[in-house]
């Protein structure tokens, strides 16, 4: 009776571990392709961010790559801190553009879009996005 009970978790737990599986052909079906980053100095602090890539998801990935390129940018000037204004995503078949722009400062700005730049830049490197 007892080894049945175990065998009965057991065969539960395999269930649940399945079920957080992705279907076949879908593992590793994520292969972005980063394009490119056009960074436009506005005013002062702010600064236009434009990327390019196919294979994205969604337009949070698009999202992800210009946030990626604002945080490095933040410290190649010297900053330590960055503050979404806005980001528009397109796509156009395969390719997707994003327009993104950000405030840049030394101090962490108001705000709720608020990145740390070299968090997000090693965060960025680790998930094998590219910046700047």
């Amino acid at each position: 009776m007892e080894q049945a009970l175990v065998l009965a978790g057991c065969v539960a737990a395999l269930m649940v571990i399945s079920a957080c599986t992705p279907p076949a052909g879908q593992a590793g079906a994520f292969r972005p392709a980063y394009q490119g980053i056009e960074t436009l100095l506005l005013d002062g602090d702010l600064v236009n961010f434009r990327v390019k890539m196919t294979g994205a998801r969604n337009d949070a990935d698009v999202a992800t790559y210009a946030r990626c390129a604002a945080a490095q940018y933040a410290l190649i000037r010297g900053f330590g801190f960055a503050r979404l204004v806005r980001t528009t995503v397109a796509r156009d078949g395969e390719v997707w553009r994003g327009d993104a722009v950000y405030t840049i400062s030394a101090a962490l700005p108001r705000g709720f879009r608020t990145i740390d730049a070299e968090v997000t830049v090693r965060d960025c490197g680790e998930q094998g996005i590219p910046t700047v």
